[in-house]
């Protein structure tokens, strides 16, 4: 009984380390479609926090004109082209790149940024909403392709493009446009998928007592067949002694006085 007692003391053990699985993956709800201050969603010059993943914000500044950039290979309603993406400076002096939009043309594509880098002013402050989305990381060109071209949004790499860009703070992100210039097709940006993480290390140990559970049931069966064994293989010897005790007993017919008995019987 010990051993059984063990035993469901190790399962509920594994019982308490599921759930701990279980709880610590739980789905914190985030309502990412409510747009949020920039400011108060993440800070620039710092990696931004995992709640600002996908957040829609809203900020006001200016786009820096000569500063926008093509990024290609990025798809759009299932098609492959290009994005234009511009420098934005925020009221406080903060520096972000904007997705403005995407096009299936390369020729349209660097003729919408000529076209942009001339009609926008530093000098005009306008409201920008858009999905913030973390920088990505930078990735160099195939062989046999343009040295310049671009396929990946990576702060890191468009700071060193911008020409009047002398060290200013910068956020460790991009805001993909809501609203896209003409000629140029709003991004795709969908509402970021929900991921439920599993704490794989409680997992893990509620297998492990799960196999001490095991272990101890198997215990106990053995500890009980032993038993068991000794039980019947002690009866069979008490059978058999018992056995030989009768085959050995003499006769009541037999022996003096069973002859003593017949001569007295005797006419």
């Amino acid at each position: 009984m010990l051993a059984l007692a063990i035993a469901a003391g190790f399962a509920l053990l594994g019982q308490w380390q599921l759930d701990r699985a279980i709880s610590s993956g739980e789905v914190v709800e985030r309502s990412t479609e409510i747009v949020q201050p920039l400011s108060d969603t993440v800070s620039p010059d710092g990696p931004p926090p995992k709640v600002a993943e996908g957040q829609m914000i809203e900020t006001t500044g200016s786009y820096v004109p000569g500063d926008e950039q093509i990024i290609s290979g990025r798809h759009n309603g299932g098609e492959t082209g290009f994005w234009v993406v511009s420098h934005f400076v925020t009221d406080e002096g903060f520096s972000i790149p904007v997705a403005r939009g995407w096009t299936a043309d390369a020729d349209e594509a660097e003729a919408i940024r000529e076209r942009l880098a001339t009609q926008m002013s530093i000098l005009s402050l306008q409201p920008l909403t858009g999905r913030f989305l973390s920088s990505e990381a930078p990735v160099l060109p195939e062989d046999g392709a343009d040295p310049h071209t671009m396929t990946t949004v990576s702060t890191a790499a468009l700071i060193n493009l911008w020409a009047n860009w002398s060290d200013q703070p910068v956020y460790q992100g991009y805001i993909v446009d809501s609203v896209a210039p003409e000629g140029l097709a709003v991004i795709d940006s969908p509402e970021p998928e929900v991921e439920v993480p599993l704490n794989w290390l409680n997992i893990f140990y509620a297998l492990e007592w799960a196999v001490f559970a095991g272990f101890a049931v198997f215990l106990w069966y053995r500890l009980v067949r032993d038993a068991w064994e000794r039980e019947v293989e002690e009866a069979e010897i008490a059978a058999a002694a018992a056995a030989e005790t009768s085959a050995g007993s003499p006769d009541e017919t037999s022996g003096p006085a069973g002859a003593d008995r017949s001569h007295a019987n005797a006419p």
